[in-house]
């Protein structure tokens, strides 16, 4: 399985690259945080960037549900 993973503002982002399907939901909803790499799948951009509540919706706009997000206690919050 192909992830990749990071931790912005105590939340656990991972995108699912496998799962991705380049929709680009996600950057649309917080161009800052997400990108599409050349294959188009979503890849970080620089998530510390975008405030708390509006990451949440970028992560949650996936479609395919390829990001999932973990709160503090590691709890999966999105989707």
């Amino acid at each position: 399985m192909s992830l990749d993973e990071r931790i912005v503002q105590g939340l656990r982002i991972v995108i699912d690259r496998e799962q991705c399907v380049g929709f680009g939901d996600c950057l649309k909803e917080a161009p800052e945080a997400f990108s599409l790499d050349p294959d188009t799948i979503a890849t970080f951009l620089e998530p510390e960037r975008v405030e708390r509540a509006r990451l949440l919706r970028a992560c949650d706009a996936c479609p395919v549900d390829a990001i999932t997000v973990y709160d503090e206690r590691g709890t999966q919050i999105v989707p």
